[in-house]
């Protein structure tokens, strides 16, 4: 399976007054982590919004299993759990310095036109990112 990882540090403003990081910061986190696998196979979302498509998110799932406290880092894995020409699911893990893991989660994608809410096939628009998505998907 093919999985990337991306270091964060956490930010002082992202803690609540416990100091603990919000609960919400955990989709930022993974909004970072998915745009870094989708840079590091070869691709980015702006050249796709350049031509006026999307990928709006569809459906979250978190799993919190841990609190990550400032000034703490964490790596955010990120894969495709799901790929098909109409839609993508990632799955992520947040994993704390000590090797634990805080949370896990998973994002559904579709691509659609700008203006539009009717998914559109990934193999007709990008060839190559379609066929990258196969291959890393069955690894």
């Amino acid at each position: 399976m093919y999985i990337t990882e991306k270091k964060i540090d956490v930010r002082y403003a992202e803690t609540d007054k416990m100091g603990v990081v919000y609960h919400a910061n955990y989709l930022v986190w993974f909004e970072v982590g998915r745009t870094d696998f989708i840079k590091k196979a070869g691709f980015n979302y702006q050249s796709m919004e350049d031509e006026g498509l999307i990928s709006p998110v569809l459906d979250v799932q978190v799993k919190y299993k841990q609190s990550v406290t400032y000034p703490e880092s964490v790596i955010v894995k990120t894969w495709i759990d799901q790929y098909s020409k109409l839609k993508t699911i990632y799955a992520y893990e947040v994993i704390k310095e000590d090797g634990s893991i805080a949370a896990t989660g998973k994002t559904t994608h579709v691509i659609i036109k700008k203006g539009s809410e009717k998914p559109v096939r990934l193999d007709r628009y990008y060839p190559e990112w379609h066929a990258k998505y196969l291959e890393l998907s069955e690894k």
